[in-house]
């Protein structure tokens, strides 16, 4: 008999994670190793697992996640983004309130090119009148 599985993609600035979640007793992992051990700042931890305590499903289902790229705040915010959309496919219901906290919205922003003649992408090098 075979498990229901869900998976789904998330991105954020150059971040990408693939999370594919199961019922289960609630083990999260992140690249093989613990949420915890892996993105170690307790605030990138709660932002990942935030789609769980909304949707009150954080001890009922295993969550499994490949991240690459980016930083570990990118990959925080993918693999929130991930796991909202693979809640979503679990259960329809859960579409409103991660709709309502904001976690189905993919964060467009990105990190602005430097121009040329600047020391940064809007810095600019200090006037001298003499």
């Amino acid at each position: 008999m075979e498990k229901e599985v869900f998976a789904a993609t998330g991105r954020r600035k150059e971040a990408v994670a693939r999370a594919v979640l199961t019922p289960g007793e609630g083990k999260f992992t992140i690249n093989g190793r613990s949420i915890a051990d892996y993105l170690q700042r307790e605030s990138l931890v709660e932002n990942a697992q935030r789609p769980l305590v909304i949707t009150e499903t954080l001890g009922t289902v295993n969550v499994q996640c490949k991240a690459q790229g980016g930083g570990s705040s990118g990959q925080s915010g993918a693999v929130r983004l991930a796991v909202s959309r693979a809640l979503v496919l679990m259960n329809p219901d859960f579409r409103r309130p991660l709709r309502s906290g904001g976690l189905l919205t993919r964060d467009a922003r990105e990190v602005e090119r430097k121009k040329y003649g600047r020391p940064k992408a809007r810095k600019r090098f200090q006037y001298s009148k003499r």
